[in-house]
């Protein structure tokens, strides 16, 4: 059995996020599986989906480690060639990736007591995001 759905969100520019947990697990219990997994992707090249503890202090220390991995005020090929000052926003999704994959057991997203599903925009400007999520099993 297989149930599919698709998302629509508004996050603000270079680290908008919003906790996606419930809509996840709110999806897996529609499609009413024991055991199986959920698959939750991102469609766009300059955002990110992971899993966090959802609170103030891990996400400022998210937000800094991306700051020095791939700053913003860096020269990226990509905005010689495009212009729009977003080179940052590709390697930093490219990093984190846009998909992630949840074991379900007993009807249950597998996931630690405060790990929590975070979808995260890190384009320079603001976005709506697509998300989408399928779940399979038994």
């Amino acid at each position: 059995m297989s149930v599919a759905r698709r998302w629509t969100f508004t996050l603000e520019a270079e680290f908008g996020h919003r906790n996606i947990s419930s809509e996840v697990e709110a999806l897996v219990k529609e499609a009413g599986i024991e055991t199986g997994s959920v698959t939750v992707h991102l469609t766009g090249s300059t955002g990110a989906i992971t899993t966090i503890e959802y609170e103030r202090g891990a996400l400022q220390d998210l937000r800094r480690a991306l700051d020095q991995i791939a700053p913003p005020t860096l020269d990226y090929e990509h905005n010689a060639a495009y212009g729009d000052g977003n080179g940052f926003s590709h390697v930093r999704s490219a990093l984190m990736g846009t998909s992630i994959s949840v074991p379900v057991i007993e009807g249950q997203l597998q996931l630690g007591t405060w790990q929590e599903i975070l979808l995260l925009n890190l384009d320079n400007r603001k976005r709506t995001r697509d998300v989408v999520a399928v779940v399979v099993g038994e």
